[in-house]
């Protein structure tokens, strides 16, 4: 990411000078705060938090966040999905879909992982793959683990 900011030189003319902002892994690259509303279809690279409204597409490889006040009415394709507000639409993951106990998803979740904190709401179906290859199947008369 490159922004461009004003400087002056030696002889006090302004010279544009493009200046290299770094991230780091996990910072979040873009935000739409509250009281933002967008419709249409959203495609990035990195993280985006979403806060404000949103409605239409989301398509992504990476991570979305959903903020606790958002209210997202779209189909989402990403990479990792962490739901903390309300979602109205399916959700495909490739890599993990987090509901936190604030979450209020109405629709479908395709993802290989599913984490759901206590006091979700999910009213949908769900369908669990390893999209990475082959799925692990747990061999009869084990006991399945169940994290608390």
């Amino acid at each position: 990411m490159a922004l461009f900011s004003e400087k002056r030189d030696a002889s006090g003319q302004l010279a544009s000078k493009e200046e290299v902002v770094s991230t780091k892994v996990g910072d979040v690259h873009t935000i739409l705060g509250p009281g933002s509303e967008f419709e249409g279809k959203l495609t990035f690279e990195g993280e985006v938090r979403i806060d404000g409204k949103f409605s239409g597409q989301i398509a992504t490889k990476d991570k979305l966040v959903v903020g606790e006040r958002a209210k997202v009415m779209a189909e989402i394709s990403a990479g990792t999905a962490v739901v903390n507000g309300t979602v109205e639409g399916n959700i495909k993951a490739s890599s993990v879909v987090e509901l936190s106990a604030t979450a209020r998803v109405k629709g479908s979740i395709e993802a290989p992982s599913l984490q759901m904190a206590r006091g979700a709401v999910f009213d949908g179906n769900c369908k669990m793959e390893n999209l990475g290859g082959k799925a692990q199947v747990q061999p009869p008369g084990l006991p399945i683990a169940i994290a608390k």
